[in-house]
């Protein structure tokens, strides 16, 4: 236990560096696919045919597609088209892509849930359509979206993993280098899990905390 404690000292800052990187990545995923699941939802919904083909074809493939295969194709793929992506920057657009998707089916069925005279009623006090959406719709697509947000937002933490494949240096890369250089397999890895473990319950906790607010409100 000493030796492991005496290494963790020593690794602290590139661990700690790993781990700032984690977090910052998946912000930023969830912010991206936040945004992104809410314009999709919405049209899935009030859209067109012509508008919800695209937004349907895009929510099918991204569910559909592993993970990993999303994030070696966000590194690669621009590079061909002759775009120029950091690792941490396709790997923040897979992560939001993906979450873009599930959040849109989310949001999408919490919008068709709600009873659809909500929307009359919205009409006939001489709301339009932007504003019964802002102020009736949305505001309640949300409560109920909220709790399988935070287990997407969970998912989005986890698959951060992943991006030690396309060599960016989050929390798993710099641990597998702490790894290489001190062979303590087994201690360190557990020490990984657990600082996976506290930011899940942290957003796990948040967002409780901010479902209870909105059920006070609403």
């Amino acid at each position: 236990m000493d030796a492991f404690l005496a290494q963790l000292w020593i690794a602290r800052w590139p661990l700690f560096d790993g781990f700032l990187m984690t977090i910052g990545i998946s912000v930023g995923a969830i912010v991206f696919g936040t945004i992104l699941g809410c314009i999709v939802g919405i049209q899935l919904v009030f859209g067109s045919f012509l508008v919800k083909l695209p937004f349907r074809l895009y929510v099918d493939v991204m569910r559909g597609t592993p993970l990993l295969v999303l994030i070696l194709a966000a590194f690669y793929i621009p590079a061909v088209m002759g775009l120029s992506l950091s690792a941490s920057q396709a790997g923040t657009l897979a992560l939001g892509l993906f979450a873009g998707a599930h959040i849109g089916e989310l949001v999408r069925g919490s919008l068709q849930a709600i009873p659809p005279g909500q929307i009359e009623a919205g009409r006939a006090i001489g709301l339009r359509f932007p504003q019964i959406l802002a102020n009736v719709l949305l505001p309640q697509a949300l409560r109920s979206a909220l709790p399988p947000w935070i287990n997407t937002g969970v998912e989005l933490i986890k698959g951060s993993s992943l991006l030690s494949m396309i060599g960016v240096g989050e929390l798993l890369l710099k641990t597998q280098e702490v790894i290489g250089r001190t062979f303590m397999t087994i201690e360190f890895y557990v020490f990984a899990g657990i600082l996976y473990l506290i930011v899940n319950i942290t957003l796990d906790v948040l967002g409780k905390s901010l479902e209870r607010r909105l059920g006070a409100r609403l």
